[in-house]
């Protein structure tokens, strides 16, 4: 598998790519990763970035030991969340933070702020959603990412809707639901400040709570 990916890696090149991880032969215990991994034109896994925001009764059963559910999708293994967002760099390209399926509608958990990248990559399958508002909400909610934290957006969607998105969330180049193609593209630069929200997070909107909360509390007293 390694061999044919690295058939169409460009030379000196690397295709990133979804996968399934598991714990390596011998292991105490038998584990699953949704990962996603960079493999050369070599064959050689040079990066890979496990996921971490699991979609509960579809990648995991919460409280598994006490709830007697099965998973909504295949098979019985649950899987293992991978240790959080993570800085990855790859020869040829900025470095970059990945974001598996919906890891791109959390503000403020895309990235390692002590390891900042300069773009993200989200890679999704929505053709469980088909012909709905889902693949759009979603693709709505992933252009918020590069407005908070200032830099471009690249999503791979296996059916659309994929795009590659500005620090200001505008849209630059885009394939729909359904279709078919390749999109080329360069690959916009990231701010060289970061805006208020990456330096800040939700600390002023959580203030600005409050004081209206006083300030109503104090008018009704």
């Amino acid at each position: 598998l390694r061999a044919a990916i690295a058939a169409v890696a460009p030379p000196g090149g690397a295709v990133i790519t979804g996968a399934i991880r598991w714990s390596p032969k011998g292991a105490a215990k038998r584990q699953i990763w949704n990962d996603l991994a960079a493999v050369d034109d070599q064959g050689r896994v040079i990066a890979s970035y496990d996921k971490f925001h699991l979609v509960p009764f579809g990648e995991y059963v919460p409280f598994r030991s006490i709830l007697p559910l099965d998973k909504i999708t295949y098979g019985t293994l649950d899987f293992s969340a991978g240790p959080g967002p993570r800085t990855l760099r790859v020869p040829g390209l900025p470095p970059f933070s990945p974001l598996i399926c919906y890891e791109a509608i959390f503000p403020g958990r895309v990235l390692d702020a002590s390891d900042r990248p300069s773009w993200l990559p989200n890679i999704t399958n929505d053709a469980w959603f088909g012909d709905t508002s889902g693949p759009y909400q979603h693709v709505a909610a992933a252009r918020m990412r590069p407005v908070e934290e200032g830099m471009p957006l690249v999503r791979a969607a296996n059916t659309g809707i994929s795009a590659v998105v500005d620090s200001y969330g505008r849209v630059r180049a885009r394939l729909g639901l359904g279709e078919g193609g390749v999109l080329d593209a360069s690959l916009p630069v990231a701010l060289a400040t970061p805006p208020p929200f990456a330096r800040w997070n939700l600390w002023p909107l959580l203030a600005f709570v409050v004081v209206i909360l006083g300030y109503s509390v104090k008018r009704t007293s």
